[in-house]
């Protein structure tokens, strides 16, 4: 669990610097590699919370 926070929250971190990036020199590939950073991220943690819910809902019957 501690790991997956880690990489959850290194993951948002990497696309906000990408954003940044972005501001900073205005080039959009910086904002396509953040979007994808985010996009990911958030599969990742909707994946990650499904697979807790399956398994409470095992435990359950």
């Amino acid at each position: 669990m501690l790991i997956f926070r880690l990489v959850f929250g290194l993951l948002l971190v990497a696309g906000l610097l990408c954003f940044a990036a972005y501001v900073a020199t205005g080039d959009v590939r910086w904002r396509r590699w953040g979007l994808v950073i985010v996009k990911w991220t958030v599969v990742a943690g909707l994946g990650f919370f499904a697979v807790i819910v399956l398994e409470r809902l095992a435990v359950m019957l």
